[in-house]
């Protein structure tokens, strides 16, 4: 990974607190703008020379690695964690709507998953397949268990997780509260007779 330092020195205080600013600003700066944020404004917005931000991070990809890829991580295995929850419906909502609430919240995560560079960047990356892997273990157990509808594939529902951003973003910017989320797994309920 671009800003791995286990093999180097240590930092020094004032280049750690350097590098903790640039990743705070990245972070805010990710999720209000997504990725087509610039190094030179996550520069400028920090307070720093461009130079600052390419000493710590010196590609584009490695600053948004170390502030996104976690999390993406984590959305994959609190997937992969719940695929032998008991319940394998409430896994699966559960699961949908905390990617959906902590997602849309986060511009730069929308982006990813819709695909976006961060998903594919790195050779052989697998995370996309991952993530894809994850839900559909989730659905299907879900589908099995008579908790979602049987018409539903694992595209679909990746999909509906895309729409549910797009709406929740669009609903925070106006200031409504709509709880997207909880719409679409209401479709995706199977319908009891």
């Amino acid at each position: 990974m671009g800003d791995d330092h286990s093999s180097a020195r240590p930092l020094r205080a004032d280049a750690r607190r350097n590098r903790e600013r640039v990743l705070q600003i990245a972070q805010e700066a990710l999720a209000s703008d997504g990725l087509t944020i610039s190094f030179d404004e996550i520069a400028r917005r920090a307070g720093f020379g461009v130079g600052t931000v390419y000493r710590h991070f010196p590609t584009k990809e490695a600053l948004f690695e170390a502030v996104l890829l976690g999390r993406m991580e984590r959305f994959v295995a609190d997937g992969r964690a719940l695929a032998t929850a008991e319940d394998a419906g409430k896994a699966f909502f559960g699961w949908f709507s905390q990617v959906v609430e902590q997602a849309s919240a986060n511009q730069a995560l929308c982006d990813m998953l819709e695909g976006g560079p961060m998903m594919t960047f790195r050779p052989g990356s697998t995370l996309a397949a991952d993530f894809a892997g994850a839900l559909a273990r989730l659905l299907d157990r879900a589908q099995r268990a008579g908790a979602v509808r049987r018409d539903l594939v694992a595209e679909d529902v990746l999909d509906l997780l895309r729409g549910c951003l797009v709406a929740e973003r669009r609903a925070r910017a106006r200031g409504a509260v709509v709880k997207m989320a909880d719409v679409v797994c209401d479709g995706m309920r199977a319908k009891t007779r």
